[in-house]
């Protein structure tokens, strides 16, 4: 009886073996297991038993059996052996099998410092798998985060990223991105220096890797001192730049306005978004057409400018055209864009810091609709006064057109055109 279960057990390593090194090393798709392998099974159901599912992706279940322990061993073997094609099969394989797998991030956690050595190796082979190995391991997975740092992964990553290659600079970005997530990692990141080649990614990078720089400094300025290292950088332009880009629905646009409300309270943050060509106007548009998170941080961005300083920030908003906006979000923003759309609206009314460009009108519209926000019809007189301030606001827009025209002298005009062109325009 003994020597039965001991031929059993025997056959079943082998047909372990067999499933591992075929279906990790040699094809995608493993070809049957050969029939003497299967004869000595005596009746077990493998796919039942364990639930694998050999040609799928995410198929390989590792939460217990021969089956998962091989698969892990083998790719251990290989990702630390002599030979660099096979580490960066193994780093390939591991990038795979993570893709989806919350489990193989957890069975594969042993692979990430044989990884973040292959990362030190210099060769831009070697360190692309092990990136993207590591990044996949990463993903959803708070111990494999702080791991990969503790490994010392950020100095290797720091070397990709001020590469000239735009590959590696693309996955060290997305790599950063993945490990901010994790609150234990954001000092050392920050300390790191990786702030300051983020914004030049920002600036100058891919657009997936703007995109990943982006929300990678959102997660990082949550470290209060973080956020003069990055308004010292001039970011503003270039976040600016992101968000005429994107969609205005968009997550980027969401982060991206976040970072950009937090960087408001500093004066040079205020400044360069006022001295931005169109810098005010998208946020305005992102006001308006943005999801509710990025309209909440939008307002808020306008809000805090008029609070530091109405008197200088008040014109420049009004001429944007931000009333329609406002008005439509004091009824469909969230509970705390509609309290910062009202305060604003009272900020831009107020007849303290009146505008010359404000028509009686408008004003008088305003501090209605404000004072009649809460009552039961707010719905409907919300809808008419948006009407009649889109009109006022076309007009206004006319008239300064037309005040523009009036006092433009010929120097001013482009170059390429005359007076007598312009004119049978």
């Amino acid at each position: 009886m003994e020597s039965s279960v001991e031929a059993n057990e025997a056959t079943r390593y082998k047909c372990c073996r067999h499933l591992a090194s075929t279906y990790l090393f040699k094809s995608p798709r493993p070809p049957p297991v050969p029939s003497r392998f299967l004869a000595g099974l005596r009746g077990v159901d493998w796919m039942e038993s364990s639930n694998i599912g050999i040609y799928g992706e995410d198929s390989i279940d590792v939460r217990g059996g021969d089956v998962g322990s091989v698969l892990v061993q083998g790719i251990m073997e290989r990702i630390q052996s002599e030979d660099e094609e096979d580490r960066v099969q193994a780093a390939r394989e591991i990038r795979r099998l993570t893709k989806t797998s919350a489990t193989h991030r957890r069975y594969l956690y042993p692979s990430i410092e044989p990884l973040v050595s292959m990362l030190r190796s210099g060769s831009s082979g070697s360190g692309e798998a092990a990136m993207l190995g590591l990044l996949n391991l990463a993903v959803k997975d708070e111990r494999n985060k702080i791991k990969i740092v503790d490994a010392g992964a950020l100095g290797p990553l720091i070397f990709f990223l001020e590469s000239t290659n735009s590959c590696l600079q693309e996955y060290a970005t997305a790599s950063l991105l993945t490990l901010s997530a994790a609150s234990i990692n954001k000092p050392k990141i920050s300390a790191s220096g990786a702030i300051p080649l983020l914004v030049k990614m920002l600036r100058n990078g891919s657009q997936q890797a703007t995109v990943d720089a982006v929300m990678a400094l959102y997660n990082l300025s949550t470290i209060p001192n973080n956020l003069d290292i990055i308004i010292s950088l001039q970011p503003i332009p270039a976040l600016i730049n992101l968000l005429k880009s994107c969609k205005k629905y968009s997550k980027t646009v969401e982060k991206c306005c976040a970072l950009l409300d937090l960087l408001m309270v500093f004066e040079e943050g205020r400044i360069a978004l006022t001295l931005e060509e169109g810098g005010v106007l998208t946020v305005i548009e992102v006001l308006e057409e943005g999801s509710p998170r990025s309209r909440e941080h939008a307002v808020g961005i306008l809000l805090t400018m008029c609070e530091s300083d109405c008197c200088r920030y008040r014109e420049v908003i009004l001429k944007e055209g931000v009333i329609p906006g406002l008005l439509e979000l004091t009824i469909q923003g969230t509970a705390k864009s509609q309290a910062k759309a009202q305060l604003l609206l009272e900020l831009l009314r107020s007849p303290s810091h009146r505008s010359d460009v404000q028509a009686d009108a408008l004003q008088n519209i305003v501090g209605n609709f404000v004072s009649e926000i809460d009552d039961d019809d707010r719905a409907v007189k919300a809808k008419q006064m948006l009407a009649e301030m889109v009109q006022i606001s076309m007009e206004q827009s006319l008239r300064h057109l037309q005040r523009r025209a009036v006092l433009c002298t010929p120097q001013e005009l482009p170059c390429g055109y005359s007076p007598s062109r312009l004119h049978s325009k």
